[in-house]
């Protein structure tokens, strides 16, 4: 099963978003495996935007992340990374499908609400460093998960 690295940003927070990002996906089917909140520090938002270092926009991003809390959760579900960036849309609110997170919240590229690995090998990163092997629940089923046990 794949899994993605999600969170909830600052003014998705700060907005009282929480519960209407997480339901997106939860009703696509995904399973959230791990889930907290946290207040990045600024050596946690480097080791998430590393790969920007240098850029013009990587001091803004540091700034950003580190502004206020945030929600970190792992989702697992088949192609995962993928059909989460499609309930996310895209990273410019102004062309985000209609019904995605961002078209539906989001006003800037800067600040919009969410954040999804972008793939499999960026989503193994990411959670690592924001969570331990330990606070990740692999192995518990979904009410679905019993009933189609129970049917078989």
């Amino acid at each position: 099963m794949e899994r993605t690295f999600i969170a909830v940003k600052p003014d998705g927070v700060k907005r009282g978003l929480i519960g209407n990002i997480i339901e997106r996906f939860e009703r696509k089917g995904y399973k959230i495996i791990a889930m907290k909140m946290l207040q990045p520090t600024i050596e946690i938002a480097e080791k998430h935007y590393a790969e920007h270092k240098g850029k013009p926009f990587y001091n803004r991003l540091i700034n950003y992340i580190t502004s206020g809390p945030i929600v970190a959760m792992v989702v697992e579900g088949d192609n995962v990374v993928k059909g989460a960036r499609h309930i996310m849309g895209s990273t410019k609110p102004d062309e985000a499908e209609v019904g995605t997170i961002r078209a539906d919240y989001a006003q800037t590229m800067e600040y919009n609400v969410v954040h999804g690995s972008d793939c499999v090998e960026s989503a193994e990163r990411e959670i690592s460093i924001y969570f331990k092997p330990e606070e990740i629940c692999r192995d518990w089923k979904t009410t679905l998960d019993l009933i189609m046990e129970d049917g078989k």
